[in-house]
């Protein structure tokens, strides 16, 4: 049993400076989405049609959306931004229309964020994010699975079981220190709440975003005037979650957990 989704995100962008101390710009979405999934048979009795429900190889879906932000600095240490991205409207995934409310839709959730930077001295800034994802706008996502779907809330059907997510709120903190001319060190902090419901447990098996917290540590090594060295660590700390299934399920308790670490090293030259 498992999902495998991408998503990619193309945004040709527009900006102009407002004045001195702000600016404005606005981007074109353009999203590509490419989606599988596999061992699903299990939910075949509750499709609209189980032939497009699981074991279909990959599938692809395009949309559009827009981005605006605007960044503006308030004093000479601390600057304020703001950002709001559209919902990106997909086609649909005609070969998981079984599985997917509306006929196979799934949409890139909108979202909105608010932020401020600050220079703390001439070597060190600390920054802070409040941003909200509106996971519950897209029906795919956020429908329940209150009990054994049948008719309108049947898998693939406009009312159709989703995962059950609620809108998420995330809240990042990061700081970047320049230690000397080759080196500058950043470190990150992000919390942002399950947004599955314990009773949403048993479908989100095959999406489990339980984690709660990540770490983010990060270096930059400047090799000469225009070329640097960039690495990345992130660690996922283990998030668990415990929820009654549902008796049309066979009742019992359901327990999700994970936990995730990411390394990257990239190589940047400007010209």
């Amino acid at each position: 049993m498992g999902v495998d989704l991408a998503q990619l995100i193309i945004a040709p962008t527009w900006s102009k400076k407002l004045s001195k101390d702000s600016a404005f710009g606005a981007s074109l979405l353009l999203g590509y989405q490419r989606f599988k999934a596999t061992g699903l048979e299990a939910f075949g009795g509750n499709s609209t049609d189980s032939t497009k429900l699981t074991n279909n190889g990959y599938d692809s879906a395009t949309g559009t959306g827009v981005r605006i932000g605007w960044t503006g600095n308030v004093s000479p240490t601390v600057t304020l931004g703001a950002t709001y991205s559209s919902k990106i409207s997909m086609s649909k995934f005609d070969k998981y229309k079984g599985l997917f409310a509306e006929q196979g839709d799934f949409d890139i959730p909108a979202n909105f964020a608010v932020g401020a930077a600050f220079k703390v001295n001439p070597k060190t800034n600390v920054a802070l994010d409040v941003l909200k994802i509106e996971y519950g706008s897209v029906k795919s996502i956020a429908n329940p699975l209150d009990a054994a779907p049948s008719g309108a809330t049947m898998l693939g059907n406009n009312e159709g079981a989703g995962f059950g997510w609620k809108d998420q709120t995330v809240v990042k903190l990061g700081f970047d220190y320049k230690h000397s001319n080759e080196w500058t060190l950043r470190a990150g902090w992000n919390h942002g709440s399950s947004p599955i419901p314990d009773s949403q447990l048993l479908f989100n098996i095959i999406a489990p975003a339980v984690v709660e917290d990540h770490l983010t540590l990060g270096a930059t090594m400047h090799t000469g005037k225009s070329s640097e060295v960039n690495f990345t660590y992130m660690h996922a700390f283990e998030g668990k979650q415990t929820g009654p299934v549902l008796s049309a399920f066979g009742g019992g308790t359901s327990e999700l957990k994970m936990s995730q670490n990411a390394l990257s090293v990239g190589w940047g030259w400007g010209f």
